[in-house]
C-alpha cells in the first residue's frame, strides 16, 4: 500500500466518523437530553449573595 491510498483512506473513515457524529448530535432521540443540559445553568435555586462571599473571603 502507497502513502496515496493511506491517506485516500483516512479521508474516508474521517468523514464517515463526522457524519456520524453530526447524525447523532441531530438525532430526535437526543434532542430531550440536549436541551436538559442547556438549561443546567438556569436550574440554580438562587445566585451567592455578596455577604456570604465576603465572609468567606475575611481571614480574621
Amino acid at each position: 500500500m502507497d502513502l496515496a491510498l493511506i491517506d485516500a483512506l483516512w479521508t474516508v473513515v474521517v468523514m464517515v466518523v463526522f457524519i456520524g457524529i453530526v447524525l447523532w448530535a441531530w438525532s430526535g432521540k437526543r434532542k430531550q437530553g440536549f436541551n436538559e443540559a442547556a438549561n443546567i445553568p438556569f436550574n440554580e435555586d438562587k445566585p451567592a449573595s455578596s455577604d456570604n462571599i465576603s465572609k468567606e473571603n475575611s481571614h480574621g
